[in-house]
């Protein structure tokens, strides 16, 4: 069932979602499919509890029910009413089963739904025939638990497992929805970004996204590319420079002329690879699905041969049907279509208390299997924002005067590198003084006056124009580490200087450590440049960087990588490690990240911890290790007393009734429900 709901769920992709699409249809289509896919799980739901209602006074009705428990509740004609709930549990709690098995006969390739179909027709057949004068006994509650178990097994599955990926409607989201488009007379009109064409200009406010790809025409301003590039470090853009659709003006006002719209822009081809990323992953069969099928073949070979010998032995054919019906009860999966789903809701409850967010089984049970981890570095290695890394200060100044100093300029900043200085001073404790006179000399710094004293935060560029001198020794030794370094002068004599970096998270150095210890390489593949990348790399202690990779370059890394051989996961938070997520083998986003990020991965780790990456290998690990032994007591008990049921013991005057096949049945199903519980973290 997994099986043929992906298949169905990536039908839907296939044939309705084209990347040349409009804003809107992206949207409409994302809706659709998930739509569809909690449809489904709503069908099965409905399905389950309408048969288990009707189960009740199956159960009751049962002859052989009534039996065990020592009453009599027989009455006239109670037969055919028994007979009627069990048409209606038969067709339709058993039509997605009866309809899946024939699909799956038709591509020859028979499977758990063949099985489950195989094994309801048999029972209400034989049972109708009874109810209707054939000589044995009806078995009308054998096929209604069966139903009501399997419309469970499938409907904790279909929960658990991944729906309609809404990768494609979340990344239009990133789009605002309208644009301020320029005139011949400069006047602004908000229209529809469906309606803006190449060569119009449109006016981006600060603090708006950019809504197309274009070229600055006019204005001076800091862009913040960080989610869609994975440049850290916010960008300045001034005429000539181009923009991205989907990136963030932080501080001036610009105006754009557009260069690309639809299908052509940079984030309708990040949907694109993203889509066919998806589209290009194998669907392997499982592990329920593999038992089924061989369960299937023997079910008919030993149904058939139990047939032939007992009528080959002269007994009567109701007798010979009724064995025959015995061994196809005993090969009905109760405990195999349980066995999978109990440890997927297990595993699902247990991922969840510990962070992870499990949004496609399969892929999640491959995990064990990982040579391979590939971490992004902004936002995932690091916190994807700045703060203050060394302090070096000149004669007379302590490291957190220095940092008291910047902070109480900084303080009415919005730049990054601002806000960076103040939070870094916030978390030592240090107080933020008042500053007077406030003034930003642009693409130079800040001042204003601290007690009384005229204070300049500055760039390198201001020290240089200014022939003020520095440590250039200490200076050039920060940069290469791909830090930013700012100076602080006091009454325009240097205090100081300041070095910030995108701040490096505690947990990634014992993640890649404790990754290395298990055999498996981490490797880092950023979007930012050489420098920071190789600092960062360097304190997390991985040794294979790839630096300054475009979004289409990173999905192909990923397929480098996994042409060596490797199984390959990627871990990242932004627009751009999209294609990546889905062309790994196990996509793995940051909770704190992008809407996008977390829509196409297929594990999303909810506490932002790298060292969820490892709880996540071993709980695969752990997950499948336990299926494994579920499918083996659900397969096992039915290959040990299939035979049994057949009479093979018959000589000795050992033979199984369907109803004591039943019960022990249903004892398989008992302890492959202890089993699963006994998965633990």
């Amino acid at each position: 069932m997994e099986h043929e709901h992906h298949r169905e769920t990536r039908h839907n992709n296939e044939s309705t979602i084209q990347p040349e699409q409009t804003h809107s249809k992206h949207g409409n289509q994302g809706h659709h499919a998930h739509s569809a896919h909690g449809s489904m799980v709503a069908d099965f739901k409905k399905r389950f509890y309408v048969s288990l209602i009707l189960t009740i006074p199956i159960l009751a009705l049962s002859p052989m029910i009534q039996h065990f428990l020592g009453v009599d509740w027989r009455f006239g004609n109670d037969l055919y009413l028994l007979f009627g709930l069990s048409s209606i549990v038969f067709f339709y709690g058993g039509w997605p089963f009866l309809t899946g098995g024939i699909s799956e006969l038709k591509e020859k390739n028979p499977g758990m739904m063949t099985l489950i179909a195989l094994a309801i027709t048999i029972a209400y057949s034989y049972s109708t025939l009874v109810v209707f004068g054939w000589g044995g006994n009806q078995l009308y509650w054998e096929l209604a638990t069966l139903v009501v178990i399997m419309l469970l097994g499938h409907w904790i599955e279909m929960r658990s497992i991944m729906g309609a990926s809404n990768a494609l409607e979340q990344l239009v989201k990133l789009m605002p929805s309208e644009a301020h488009k320029l005139d011949d007379r400069d006047e602004v009109q908000d229209v529809p970004l469906s309606e803006i064409k190449n060569r119009d200009r449109v006016l981006i406010k600060p603090g708006e996204k950019i809504p197309v790809d274009g070229l600055i025409i006019e204005g001076k301003s800091t862009i913040d590319e960080s989610m869609l590039t994975g440049e850290s470090i916010p960008v300045d853009k001034s005429v000539g420079d181009n923009a991205i659709g989907g990136s963030v003006n932080k501080e001036g006002s610009l105006i754009m002329e557009v260069e690309k719209t639809g299908e052509a822009s940079y984030l309708s081809q990040v949907i694109k690879m993203v889509k066919e990323a998806q589209e290009s992953k194998s669907r392997t069969q499982d592990l329920t699905n593999r038992a089924a099928k061989w369960l299937f073949y023997l079910a008919l070979i030993s149904g058939s041969a139990t047939l032939s010998v007992w009528l080959l032995l002269g007994y009567p054919a109701d007798i010979a049907i009724e064995r025959m019906v015995t061994v196809m009860v005993i090969a009905c999966p109760h405990a195999l279509g349980l066995a999978a789903p109990l440890v997927v809701a297990v595993s699902t409850s247990i991922s969840a208390k510990k962070g992870l967010l499990i949004r496609n089984r399969a892929d999640f049970e491959g995990a064990r299997n990982l040579d391979a981890v590939v971490f992004d570095k902004t936002g995932t290695l690091t916190q994807g924002k700045f703060g203050v890394t060394d302090i070096v200060p000149a004669e007379s100044y302590s490291s957190d005067a220095i940092l008291e100093l910047a902070a109480a300029i900084e303080q009415n900043s919005e730049h990054p590198i601002a806000k960076g200085v103040v939070d870094s001073a916030k978390e030592k404790g240090l107080s933020i003084r008042k500053v007077s006179g406030f003034e930003s000399m642009a693409g130079k710094g800040i001042q204003g006056q601290v007690d009384g004293k005229t204070v300049n935060v500055v760039s390198p560029g201001f020290m240089e124009g200014n022939k003020l001198g520095y440590d250039q020794q200490q200076f050039n030794e920060l940069s290469k580490e791909g830090k930013t370094v700012v100076f602080v002068l006091v009454e325009g004599q240097l205090a100081g200087m300041v070095a910030l970096a995108d701040i490096v998270r505690d947990s990634a150095k014992e993640a890649v450590a404790t990754l290395k210890a298990k055999g498996i390489h981490s490797i880092m593949l950023t979007g930012d440049n050489e420098k920071v990348a190789n600092w960062v790399a360097r304190e997390v202690g991985i040794s294979e960087v790839y630096a300054e990779v475009l979004p289409n370059e990173k999905a192909r890394q990923i397929r480098k990588i996994q042409s060596t051989g490797r199984r390959v996961a990627m871990t990242g938070d932004g627009v751009n490690d999209a294609p990546a997520l889905a062309t790994a083998d196990l996509g793995i986003a940051i909770g704190a990240g992008t809407d996008v990020a977390m829509e196409t991965a297929d594990v999303v780790l909810v506490r932002s911890n790298p060292n969820d990456v490892v709880s996540l290998i071993d709980l695969s690990k752990k997950t499948y290790r336990k299926l494994v032994q579920n499918l083996w007591w659900a397969t096992g008990y039915n290959i040990f007393a299939i035979p049994l049921a057949a009479g093979v013991l018959a000589p000795w005057n050992v033979v199984i009734s369907p109803a004591v096949g039943a019960v022990f049945m249903s004892l398989s199903t008992v302890i492959v429900a202890i089993n699963a519980k006994l998965l633990k973290a």
